[in-house]
């Protein structure tokens, strides 16, 4: 009797060899930038205290009320969550450790986040996001800077379809009094609003303004603007932010009806959009929270940041066309004969001292297959070793593209001497 297969649980993929040059092109790229704006890496936990995501993100938000993966802890009834978003990590960490003890901190992440949300394009229940974290910066300049870092990321990528969307919710009590105004709004038309819309009106209508349902979108559309509630130093404060990003080239539109799904935000909200993946058009999203360190136990302090949807951004680049460069290997060895397999493995490791990537032909086989995969590996070379090049302690090199000198010809060389013109031909490229 055959026994069912098992597969992946639903809303978890797998990343296949054929994605690989994605995801590398990816992280390679955005740990660069990063890197150049003098932001440095920190790592969090998958799992954290259920409260610290209560407390952070909102308690009548859609992820902490519907969407997080919590669970009593059996061994000692610890209330935990596989994070469902990073920020609060972050801030939980710098907290706990003190960092920002002898100044602000610019950082960045990795990794992996969980929500249970319905499957689909774009939207997965394991999912992966980098983001950077300014902890300590009061902006606009940081605010600015993050922009421009992320412009840069899509710039590196070659991502041309995605514009920026702007915003600023304000203060605390600038945002009550546009709450307030919004639920007497709402109130008024209560027989138009939907069962989400129904069920968030006391509690967080400023979410209603995200709707989805199109039945809405004219009565969402006539609702009072959040602009009209802010304060002079907000005012302010966005004026000076869209200076900056007009001097550093980056367009962008205010978006009033932006206002992100997490409680934590206060003045600058944004999110990278791009119209070629649907629903899920949102590639980025960040902004400012300067009450979340308050929020969570530590010493008041400013704050902002931003997330990016790495699947969604892969998904994009290949709907854009965008295919990374990649090779398995610099060179591929290609050997044939009695004992040939041990001087080709000496053959192999002596690259590999030298920093050449090398795939050593498993298991010999006919040239013509071997050189097959010398060619379908995406190395430059291959390194052919037979009965003549073991006896002379030699190899022949030969350039597998056609960029390449010496294309169309075939190389015999000792094996320093090889390894010298593998280096001086990689050097040069």
């Amino acid at each position: 009797m055959a026994k069912d297969k098992i597969q992946a649980i639903r809303g978890m993929c797998d990343m296949l060899p054929k994605d690989a040059p994605y995801w590398e092109t990816f992280a390679k790229t955005a740990v660069d930038v990063a890197r150049e704006y003098g932001y440095m890496q920190i790592r969090t936990p998958i799992l954290e205290q259920t409260r610290l995501f209560k407390r952070g993100i909102g308690e009548v938000t859609d992820i902490v009320e519907k969407e997080m993966y919590s669970f009593v802890d059996s061994l000692n009834g610890d209330e935990l969550t596989m994070r469902p978003e990073n920020t609060a990590s972050v801030v939980r960490a710098c907290i706990e450790h003190n960092l920002i003890y002898d100044g602000p901190k610019r950082l960045w992440y990795m990794g992996p986040m969980f929500r249970h949300e319905r499957p689909q394009r774009g939207r997965f229940r394991q999912f992966y996001q980098f983001g950077v974290e300014g902890i300590g910066f009061k902006g606009p300049d940081v605010d600015a800077e993050q922009l421009l870092l992320t412009k840069r990321i899509w710039e590196r990528l070659g991502i041309k379809d995605v514009h920026l969307e702007l915003n600023c919710l304000g203060q605390a009590d600038e945002r009550k009094a546009y709450r307030d105004e919004l639920i007497r709004y709402f109130e008024a038309h209560k027989d138009q609003l939907d069962d989400d819309a129904q069920r968030r009106l006391y509690t967080n209508p400023l979410r209603i303004l995200d709707t989805k349902n199109p039945e809405m979108k004219e009565l969402v559309e006539k609702a009072p603007v959040l602009t009209d509630f802010l304060g002079e130093g907000s005012k302010k404060f966005l004026a000076s932010l869209e200076k900056l990003l007009k001097a550093g080239g980056i367009d962008f539109v205010i978006n009033p009806r932006l206002v992100r799904g997490l409680d934590y935000y206060n003045l600058t909200v944004y999110e990278w959009i791009t119209p070629r993946l649907g629903a899920q058009g949102t590639i980025c999203g960040g902004g400012r929270y300067d009450p979340l360190i308050g929020m969570l136990g530590g010493k008041d302090a400013p704050a902002c940041g931003f997330a990016m949807g790495i699947e969604r951004i892969l998904d994009l680049m290949r709907e854009e066309g965008i295919v990374p460069k990649y090779k398995e290997c610099d060179a591929y060895i290609v050997w044939s004969g009695p004992n040939c397999d041990i001087y080709a493995q000496t053959v192999a490791e002596k690259l590999r001292d030298a920093g050449i990537k090398a795939i050593l032909n498993a298991n010999g086989g006919k040239f013509a297959v071997q050189m097959k995969r010398a060619d379908g590996s995406g190395a430059d070379y291959a390194i052919i070793i037979g009965e003549s090049e073991l006896s002379e302690s030699t190899v022949n090199i030969k350039p597998l593209r056609e960029n390449l000198p010496d294309y169309g010809n075939q190389l015999e060389k000792p094996v320093d001497a090889a390894i010298e013109y593998l280096k001086a031909a990689r050097h040069n490229q």
